[in-house]
């Protein structure tokens, strides 16, 4: 390892994942490389490459440039590891088709005998297309924006039984955005979906409303990087540190989301829980404040309610962006459902219960025009709707942070 160079190369890589993954399963110095398409060949032919990984959109550029592919993937036609080895040639591999098929087996989801519809016909999509004609499909179809297939005629492929998301439709920064419909096949029973940042795409969340089994890209991600480790040093990596590496990496990366009445203790709860565990406690009321430099009393009073949630929604889809923070909500988030989707793509949701009689009312406009158990009667379905978890926080402040973080810790790697 000492002085060679291992990392992934890729135009955009400010989305990745790769650097945790691969310092967890070993390799301290691996690192991400941007590199323009003009500066490839140059770069390829460093004597100092060790071992790299290849993303979009170079999965195919580099062919020409290695002297040995393997031949899986070259009957993929698409690579994403390379190595450098002692005599000197730049070897090729596809390690995206076996973190595919890892993936789908974490998932529950066979091929054998199905009908599978792939959208994207990218380098992605060939390792994709590879493993799903290994297993022996009823019928494969790939879908793109010319050809046969295409986004504009899919009623045609009514039947189809799995879909795979292959395009970078609704990868951060793109959040909230679908590729399609999944109403459009009423009997599907399995969806994959390639993205892994956010954590749930809007293409996820859609096949959980609709109880579809389904993933998200991340188990993938772990396998192919594990797999190309074992090429990088010639040791093999056990699936039990694969799902473990991936199970640390999902709670890290997961957002801890406080909802709740106003005045239930969301800001001191979740205060106390960036003290215990180090991470930041973003605010969502304090950026609208600060937004539109004016208190949230003084927002309702000039503006009205539609223009405080309409910040409210906007504040809510960029701090649902993020990764790794606890979120602390305004009492009201759950009444505009877009907000949920908002928090739920990278987040666990905690409801925070206080008796009634104890929630304050000052600086709160609803709290203050409207009696407490009504606004209880119109929002406790709407706080059930979103959260995944209750807790009863009537008591000490650090006794519930310490409560939620154990739950936290025992389902957010899931």
């Amino acid at each position: 390892m000492k002085n060679k160079l291992y990392g992934l190369i890729g135009r955009t890589l400010g989305h990745s994942w790769s650097l945790p993954i691969h310092h967890a399963l070993g390799c301290p110095t691996y690192r991400l490389i941007e590199l323009e398409p003009d500066a490839l060949p140059a770069f390829l032919s460093r004597g100092d490459i060790g071992g790299l990984n290849v993303t979009m959109p170079y999965k195919k550029a580099v062919l020409p440039y290695c002297d040995w592919v393997d031949e899986y993937a070259a009957e993929i036609g698409s690579v994403n590891t390379l190595a450098r080895g002692a005599d000197g040639k730049l070897r090729a591999w596809n390690t995206d088709a076996p973190g595919f098929r890892y993936m789908a087996r974490l998932a529950g989801i066979s091929f054998r005998g199905k009908k599978v519809v792939i959208l994207g016909s990218g380098g992605a999509s060939l390792s994709v297309q590879a493993e799903v004609r290994r297993e022996g499909p009823r019928e494969m179809v790939v879908v793109s924006r010319d050809g046969e297939n295409r986004y504009d005629n899919l009623a045609r492929h009514a039947d189809a039984d799995i879909l795979v998301n292959a395009t970078p439709v609704g990868m951060y920064p793109g959040n909230g955005a679908a590729p399609l419909d999944l109403t459009v096949f009423p009997a599907l029973s399995g969806v994959l979906d390639l993205i892994y940042n956010p954590r749930r795409t809007a293409l996820i969340l859609q096949a959980e409303a609709l109880g579809i089994p389904c993933s998200d890209g991340l188990p993938m991600l772990v396998s192919q990087a594990a797999a190309s480790e074992s090429l990088f040093f010639g040791t093999e990596i056990s699936e039990e540190s694969q799902f473990h590496v991936l199970s640390c990496l999902r709670q890290d990366r997961t957002n801890l989301v406080l909802i709740g009445m106003p005045g239930c203790g969301k800001s001191v709860v979740g205060h106390a829980l960036a003290q215990l565990t180090g991470r930041e406690a973003v605010d969502i009321d304090a950026r609208i404040v600060r937004r539109a430099g004016k208190s949230i009393p003084e927002i309702f009073a000039s503006d009205g309610e539609d223009a405080f949630r309409a910040l409210e929604r906007e504040e809510t889809a960029n701090a649902g962006q993020e990764t790794g923070k606890i979120l602390i909500t305004g009492g009201g988030v759950v009444k505009d459902e877009r907000n949920y989707a908002s928090l739920k793509q990278n987040g666990r949701i905690y409801h925070l219960l206080r008796d009634l009689s104890r929630l304050p009312k000052n600086g709160r406009p609803l709290s203050q025009s409207t009696p407490p158990e009504q606004l209880w009667a119109e929002r406790e379905p709407l706080y059930r709707r979103f959260r995944d978890a209750a807790v009863d926080n009537n008591g000490d402040i650090s006794g519930t942070a310490e409560i939620i973080w154990n739950e936290f810790c025992a389902h957010a790697g899931d």
